[in-house]
C-alpha cells in the first residue's frame, strides 16, 4: 500500500465512482454527512420518507452499475470494487425487504439519530450556532418523514415488536419533556451562553426551534402509542430469513448460523473457565468469579465517583495507551494521536466512538452515556473498554483510514463501515492489549474477560432468541423472553438498567450484537492464515506489518478482508 508520506496515488475510474457516490450520499443523507465529517450539509436534516429511501437506493444501484466494466487499476481498486459490491448490495437487499421503512428500535433508528447528531456539531462560533438553529428547525420535518415511513410499513403489516415501540415511546417522551430534553440542554447549555451571550438574536431562534423539535417528538410518541403499539406484535424474534439478511449486512460475511451458535456456546464456556482461573488470582484458590468481583468492587483504588472523575480517567488512560503503543507496536500518525474522551448528553449506558472529520478539525471522540442511576465506576471493568473504543481499537482503526488520503478514495476513508470488521477489530484489540501485557493486573484482565463473556453470551442469546434454536440446559431448554433475560443477567456484569437496555437492543437489532465476537473470530482466523502462509514460504510472520496492512485497508466486509490479506 502507498503510505500517506509518499506521492498520492493517481485517482482511478473506480475511485471516481466511489468519490461521486460519497458526494451523492452526503446530499441525500445530511445526517450521515455530518457523522462522516463531510462538510456542507450542517444546516440540513435527512428525509426519512419512503421516496427519499428509494432515491438513496437508486444512488447505490447507479454506483454499482458504474463499477461494471471498469478494470481495476491496482490492488486498491480490487478491494474497493469488492467492498462496494458487497456493502451496497446488502443495503439494496435491506431496502427491497422493507427494512428501512420499518426500522424502529431502542438504539439505531432515526428517532435516535435525529437527536444524537447535535452531539457532533460544532458549537464554538456564532456561525456554528446558526447552523445548529437551522438544523434544529428542520427536526419536525425529519420526524414527520420518519412517521411517513413507519405508517407505510404498518399499512402492509410491518410493525416492530411492541417491546421496541414502547422503548422508543419512552425515549421520545423524554426528548419532548422541556426539563429532560436533549434539545433543551443543547440551547441552554454552557456553549450557547459563552458564544452567544444573553440577548443575542440567535438565542430566540434556538429556543423556538427547540420548542418545535420537542413538540415533534411529542407527536412521534403519540403516533407510536396510538397507531403502532396496538398493531405491534408481542413476538420479538425476526425469524431465519430476516436474521440472515441482517447478519450478512452486519458481519460482512455469510455465516453458517447454526455452526456460529454452537461455537458461541463453546466460546462462552471457554471464557467462563478463563474467568474462573483469573478469579483465583484475584481472590485466592477456590474463589468464584462473584467473589473476585466483590473484592475488586470494594477496592477504593479501583473506584471512580462522578462523571468528572470518569472523564478524566478515560482521557488519561487513552493518552497513556497512545504514548505506549506509538513507535513500538504501531506507527500512529500525528493527527490520529488526538482522541477526546467525553461524557455523552444521553443516559442509555452505551459507550461509543465517533470518528474525526475529513481534515481532523473535529477529532475522534469516545463517548460514555451514563444512566441516571449510575454514579460510581470501577476501573478494573473499564480499562479494556478504553482500549476497545480508543487505541488500538476503534480510534486507531477509523482515524487511520481517514488519514490514508494518499491511497484511499473518500468512500474507503469515510463512508465504508462493516460492524463485523470494525467491532471485531475492537475486540481483537482488547485481546491484543492483554497479549502485549497491558492487562497483566488480574483485576484488569478479569475486566477484559467480563467484556468478552458479554460478547460471547450475546452471540448465544441473539441467535438463540431470533432463530428459536435449542437452548442450553441452564436456560431451561427453551428461549423465552424470561429465560433470555435470566441468561443475560447471569452472564452480564452491569447495573440492571444497562442490562435491560442491552436486552432490548439485541431483540430489536438482529445480527448486530453477534458481529463483535464473530468479527473477532474472523480477524483472528485471518491473522492466523497469514501467519501460516508466511511460514509455508519460509518467512518470519511480522504481526506489526500485518496490522499496518490491515488498518490501511479501512473498514471492509470480512469476506473482502480475508481475500485482501491472504498471504
Amino acid at each position: 500500500m502507498t503510505s500517506p508520506a509518499t506521492s498520492p496515488r493517481p485517482v482511478s475510474p473506480v475511485d471516481a465512482v466511489a468519490d461521486t457516490y460519497v458526494a451523492t450520499l452526503a446530499r441525500l443523507n445530511p445526517l450521515g454527512a455530518t457523522y462522516l465529517g463531510v462538510p456542507g450539509h450542517e444546516r440540513e436534516m435527512t428525509d426519512f420518507s419512503p421516496d427519499a429511501a428509494a432515491e438513496r437506493a437508486a444512488a447505490a444501484r447507479s454506483a454499482l452499475l458504474a463499477l461494471e466494466g471498469l478494470a481495476p487499476a491496482d490492488d486498491v481498486d480490487e478491494v474497493t470494487g469488492a467492498a462496494m459490491r458487497y456493502a451496497l448490495g446488502t443495503e439494496l437487499d435491506l431496502h427491497a425487504a422493507g427494512e428501512n421503512e420499518r426500522l424502529l428500535n431502542n438504539l439505531a433508528s432515526p428517532s435516535q439519530q435525529v437527536v444524537e447528531i447535535f452531539d457532533l456539531m460544532a458549537t464554538d462560533t456564532e456561525q456554528a450556532w446558526d447552523d445548529v438553529a437551522a438544523r434544529l428547525a428542520a427536526v419536525p420535518a425529519a420526524v414527520a418523514s420518519y412517521v411517513a415511513s413507519l405508517r407505510t410499513a404498518a399499512a402492509r403489516g410491518d410493525v416492530a415488536a411492541v417491546r421496541q415501540v414502547e422503548a422508543v415511546i419512552g425515549q421520545a417522551r423524554e426528548v419532548a419533556d422541556p426539563q429532560q430534553s436533549a434539545f433543551t440542554r443543547l440551547v441552554q447549555g454552557d456553549d450557547a451562553r459563552r458564544v452567544l451571550g444573553e440577548g443575542h438574536p440567535l438565542r430566540a431562534d434556538l429556543d423556538r426551534a427547540a420548542t418545535a423539535a420537542r413538540e415533534a417528538y411529542a407527536d412521534l410518541a403519540r403516533v407510536l402509542a396510538d397507531e403502532l403499539a396496538p398493531h405491534a406484535p408481542q413476538e420479538d424474534a425476526v425469524g431465519r430469513e430476516r436474521y440472515a439478511l441482517w447478519s450478512r449486512h452486519h458481519v460482512g460475511a455469510a455465516l453458517d448460523l447454526d455452526e456460529t451458535y454452537a461455537w458461541g456456546l463453546e466460546e462462552l464456556a471457554r471464557v467462563q473457565a478463563e474467568q474462573t482461573a483469573v478469579a483465583a488470582q484475584v481472590a485466592g484458590p477456590g474463589a468464584s468469579v462473584q467473589d473476585a468481583v466483590a473484592l475488586l468492587d470494594a477496592d477504593p483504588a479501583r473506584q471512580l465517583h462522578g462523571t468528572d472523575a470518569l472523564q478524566a480517567w478515560m482521557q488519561a488512560t487513552s493518552d497513556a495507551a497512545i504514548d505506549a503503543l506509538d513507535g513500538t507496536h504501531f506507527d500512529i500518525p500525528a493527527p490520529v494521536r488526538t482522541l477526546e474522551c467525553r461524557i455523552a448528553p444521553s443516559h442509555t449506558g452505551v459507550i461509543y466512538y465517533t470518528g474525526p472529520n475529513d481534515d481532523f478539525s473535529r477529532p475522534g471522540r469516545m463517548w460514555w452515556s451514563v444512566p441516571h442511576d449510575v454514579t460510581s465506576f470501577s476501573t478494573w471493568r473499564e480499562r479494556t473498554t478504553v482500549y476497545h473504543e480508543g487505541v488500538p481499537g476503534h480510534h486507531l482503526q477509523i482515524a487511520q483510514a481517514v488519514f490514508e488520503r494518499a491511497t484511499l478514495n473518500s468512500w474507503r476513508r469515510l463512508a465504508a463501515w462493516t460492524s463485523g470488521h470494525g467491532e471485531g477489530w475492537a475486540l481483537y484489540a482488547e485481546r491484543l492489549m492483554a497479549d502485549l501485557g497491558f492487562l497483566d493486573d488480574p483485576g484488569d484482565r478479569l475486566g477484559m474477560l467480563d467484556g468478552q463473556r458479554l460478547r460471547a453470551a450475546r452471540v448465544v442469546f441473539d441467535l438463540g432468541m431470533h432463530l428459536g434454536l435449542p437452548a442450553p440446559a441452564e436456560v431451561g431448554g427453551a428461549w423465552t423472553p424470561q429465560s433470555g433475560w435470566e441468561f443475560l443477567r447471569a452472564n452480564v456484569n452491569m447495573p440492571e438498567s444497562m442490562v435491560r437496555f442491552e436486552y432490548t437492543r439485541y431483540l430489536g437489532w438482529p445480527g448486530q450484537a453477534p458481529s463483535y465476537k464473530v468479527g473477532q473470530r474472523l480477524w483472528e482466523q485471518t491473522r492466523d492464515a497469514a501467519r501460516e502462509a508466511a511460514t509455508s514460504r519460509g518467512q518470519v510472520f511480522d504481526v506489526r506489518d500485518f496490522h499496518a496492512r490491515a488498518l490501511a485497508l479501512g473498514s471492509v466486509p470480512l469476506d473482502v478482508l480475508r481475500t485482501a490479506l491472504a498471504g
